[in-house]
């Protein structure tokens, strides 16, 4: 049985990417995503005009893991056009790339320790600390993890998160957080004042407002389910926090697609540099990567996973709020 470093190995024949597939499926999403949107502003029916909204929700949820991607450097590497076409994108998404980036690689390099900085994380306490914090940094620490903190993930996670808490943690270095709020409310303002509430509802406010709900959602079960291990620093290994503390999302074909094969998250966290459209073809070759710690997005899964809010060492596992209080 392949572990640590032999597993890693294993996994390099599919860290390459297909060129003209990573173009292929670059290309027609953006051109689905763009139709989507023009049709939430041409079409005369408003179910019509609904229903595109939705789809462009779902297109720039697929459309960010395919950016996530790139900035992984896994597709489209040394590219100028790619480069700036994702680079616009991040923008539109508020999510500058350079923030994204550092808080990205500091999650992966630093993904299920207990006892670091939850930088690009939700942050993880053990039981023993949450009962020793004061009643300001329990509500914060929950606050963070709740579920109504990843409803409104547009205005928490990514526009105040994203753009003006690092813009004002240092504003020299994080000048562009800034210019992307700027040209975000400028887009938002002129499609109000252009074309009306419902264009600028259906075409601008939903479209995000869902996709980050769902971002910010997936990002949570991805590390934040029932089965999920945390170690102490001096015990952790990267193998052991992809396979053991990064799920594998169990979705049909459907939302696979829509989500780009994230779902198959603990390969991703063993090798990033496997370009999302090869993921299945990694977990069909090695057997390893089949048993995996697996979630959903069927409600009792959604329930089972948001109510996790603590690490327990004694018992080994996250448990709910109604167990924190002492015996």
């Amino acid at each position: 049985m392949l572990t640590g470093k032999e597993l890693i190995l294993a996994t390099k024949p599919f860290a390459k990417e297909i060129r003209w597939k990573s173009w292929y499926y670059t290309i027609t999403t953006f051109l689905l995503l763009i139709g989507t949107i023009a049709g939430t502003m041409y079409f005369d029916a408003l179910g019509l005009r609904v229903l595109c909204s939705v789809g462009a929700a779902l297109l720039l949820s697929r459309t960010f893991i395919i950016f996530h991607d790139f900035q992984h450097h896994t597709i489209l590497r040394g590219s100028h056009i790619a480069n700036a076409l994702f680079t616009i994108f991040g923008v539109y998404m508020i999510t500058p790339p350079n923030i994204w980036k550092r808080s990205h690689d500091h999650h992966h390099n630093n993904n299920a320790k207990l006892f670091s900085a939850s930088i690009g994380s939700f942050p993880i306490m053990t039981r023993q600390r949450f009962m020793e914090a004061s009643k300001k940094e329990r509500f914060e620490y929950l606050a963070v993890r709740h579920p109504v903190n990843m409803f409104f993930a547009y205005f928490t996670t990514f526009m105040y998160g994203m753009c003006v808490q690092s813009f004002v943690s240092n504003p020299r270095r994080h000048w562009d957080s800034l210019a992307v709020i700027i040209l975000h409310v400028s887009i938002a303002a002129f499609l109000f004042i252009q074309f009306g509430w419902l264009t600028w509802f259906l075409t601008f406010f939903l479209p995000f407002f869902l996709s980050h709900m769902l971002g910010a959602y997936l990002f949570y079960a991805q590390h934040n389910f029932p089965g999920a291990t945390f170690k102490k620093n001096a015990d952790w290994t990267y193998t052991d926090a992809a396979l053991e503390s990064s799920s594998f999302m169990d979705l049909n074909p459907f939302m696979q697609w829509v989500t780009a094969n994230i779902g198959f998250h603990h390969i991703h966290h063993l090798n990033s540099k496997i370009p999302f459209y090869r993921l299945p073809e990694a977990m069909a070759a090695i057997p390893e990567l089949q048993v995996a710690k697996v979630t959903s997005l069927k409600p009792s899964d959604i329930s089972a996973c948001l109510k996790l809010k603590v690490w327990d060492a004694d018992q080994n596992r996250m448990i709910g709020f109604d167990e924190m209080t002492p015996a």
